[in-house]
């Protein structure tokens, strides 16, 4: 039951008048993601939008200004995610550079607290440092009773969030929301860290400074593309610049650490989602968020690294669960008989709750299906579940209609289209899953199971070179909702060898050209491989290789099969 090779569709587009002036190969990729302007290819600071266009920001840098000029006490209350992590130590490190007394910050453990900012949470802030103003950062704006306790307490909260809004608001002092701007704010998809930066940026033009937070946009660009959030106009400058400044060796030497621990150097938008943000999402996974903050906090690169390799110690330990908790799903995936169900929950009595989405998302990608997987809370009898989709379908809405249609069957949901968590109760397992299933072959369309993914076309052989590896690697950040380009083809293979037991190197012949390009296709069924490979078809991406000194364009495989 592993994901077949899947149908090809071709983006074909004219390209606009308004790129004629970039490199046709870029100009046809940019233009498949809607581009059509000169101005779109500008991603300087300027271009921003305006942070006087965000509601809500007059009253927030009203209330942070009085916090300065009183000399409240202030508590950053941030969540165990990357972004939460980055948007932390953003607004700490940002808030000491406008000359507040260096903020305390509180993340709630996972395990014994959840998300957000809850009663116990706001009690936990007034017993360890006494706080008089409370700043969320990527979360509270569904904190209705935590906010209410910090209120009754005497405590100021201001809320900075990005997730979307329920039907009641809390009552916080200030909310900052890019999707409660009645007027639409060009700069809706901000992460939580994004939201954190436009605070700190009016902030400093209320206090007329110059040029300070322009200092944290490396740790905005790791959380926002480690949130996964759409890379439109703004945030693509957002991370573009955070990229500008790592590769000029002036990022915070925590993110750098992070970096260097992974081996990646310079840094591209990729090695920021794949490399440092696992290292620093596997201390909220497994561990303390806190471990997390310290490095991207630290002031020295021997502190930042020490605490790098703390992290990089943590995932390693992360991934070694997972690849456990992987076999063991998918061996029970392997046991299903007939069609493959519309939808799928899985669970272990062994597995861990803080690797159950990270699971659910590698099941998914194998078998482009809606998944959940659930391991035992700490609460005695409940279990806790992590879901990941499928285009098409938007998972918190089969949550809804799951818990409309049968009342008491989930404590408590959460989420957004793409992922979302639950608590359930174990004995209902089995109950909740014939109804997500029915749920879910309910509300899709005939289509979306389809494995139907899209390319930029094949590459001419001419094409494939270093210069275009170098272009496309390093002229754009790719990510979320402006996909990095992807091309189809089908190669003659010199020769290919196993590498790291898992993965299947190649070299493939272009004879057009008198020559030879190398191509990897990572997690390769080697043991379904032929021992002679004459042929392959594939969909890949055009990559820089750099390998003791030498940078050669190579070929990544995210789909590869001998023809």
């Amino acid at each position: 039951m592993v994901r077949a090779f899947p149908t090809v569709r071709r983006r074909h587009v004219e390209i606009p008048a308004g790129l004629a002036e970039v490199p046709p190969l870029l100009a046809r990729i940019l233009a498949a993601r809607g581009m059509s302007g000169a101005e779109e290819l500008d991603l300087s600071l300027n271009r921003l939008p305006h942070p006087r266009q965000f509601g809500g920001l007059e009253q927030a840098v009203a209330l942070l200004l009085q916090a300065r000029r009183e000399h409240w006490r202030v508590c950053v209350v941030g969540d165990y995610d990357a972004d939460g992590a980055t948007a932390t130590a953003v607004m700490v490190k940002g808030l000491q550079q406008l000359g507040f007394v260096r903020p305390d910050y509180l993340v709630p453990d996972r395990f014994e607290y959840g998300y957000g900012l809850s009663p116990a949470i706001v009690d936990l802030a007034r017993e360890r440092y006494q706080p008089d103003l409370l700043i969320t950062v990527d979360n509270g704006i569904a904190s209705i009773d935590g906010v209410a306790a910090a209120r009754a307490a005497g405590l100021r909260v201001l809320i900075t969030d990005h997730h979307l809004p329920g039907d009641t608001l809390p009552e916080a002092d200030a909310i900052l929301n890019p999707r409660l701007c009645e007027e639409g704010f060009p700069a809706a998809n901000l992460a939580g860290v994004g939201v954190a930066f436009y605070v700190l940026m009016a902030l400093q033009s209320a206090l007329e400074l110059r040029g300070r937070v322009v200092d944290l946009l490396d740790l905005v660009a790791l959380g926002t593309v480690a949130d996964v959030v759409v890379l439109d106009g703004a945030n693509r400058i957002l991370v573009e610049q955070g990229l500008r400044r790592l590769r000029a060796g002036q990022g915070s030497p925590g993110v750098r650490a992070l970096l260097r621990v992974a081996g990646r150097d310079p840094a591209v938008a990729a090695d920021l989602g794949f490399a440092a943000g696992p290292r620093l999402n596997a201390a909220g996974r497994l561990s303390d968020m806190s471990h997390g903050i310290e490095c991207l906090l630290a002031e020295s690169d021997a502190e930042a690294e020490r605490h790098a390799q703390e992290l990089d110690t943590i995932n390693r330990e992360r991934r070694g669960i997972e690849q456990g908790m992987r076999e063991a799903a998918m061996a029970e995936v392997a046991r299903l008989t007939g069609p493959t169900p519309a939808a799928l929950c899985l669970h272990g009595d062994d597995w861990h709750e803080g690797v159950v989405g990270i699971l659910a998302s590698r099941v998914k990608e194998a078998l482009n299906r809606p998944v959940i997987a659930f391991a035992p809370a700490r609460q005695q009898g409940l279990l806790k579940g992590s879901g990941r989709s499928i285009p098409g379908l938007h998972l918190r809405d089969v949550l809804d209609a799951v818990a409309t249609g049968h009342p008491g069957l989930l404590q408590k949901f959460g989420g957004h289209a793409m992922a979302a968590g639950l608590t359930l109760e174990r004995r209902y397992l089995a109950e909740f899953t014939e109804a997500f299933q029915a749920t879910v072959a309910a509300q899709a369309d005939e289509d979306v199971f389809l494995d139907v993914i899209d390319t930029d076309g094949e590459l001419g052989e001419t094409d494939i070179t270093l210069a275009n590896a170098e272009l496309l690697s390093h002229r754009f950040p790719w990510g979320q909702g402006f996909p990095p380009p992807r091309f189809d083809g089908v190669f003659e293979v010199l020769n290919h060898r196993v590498v790291g037991e898992r993965h299947l190197k190649l070299t493939l012949g272009l004879p057009d050209v008198g020559a030879a390009v190398d191509g990897i296709f990572f997690n390769a069924p080697v043991a379904d491989l032929p021992t002679r490979i004459q042929r392959v078809e594939g969909i890949y991406r055009l990559e820089v290789n750099e390998f003791r000194g030498q940078r050669n364009p190579q070929l990544l495989f995210e789909y590869l099969q001998v023809v």
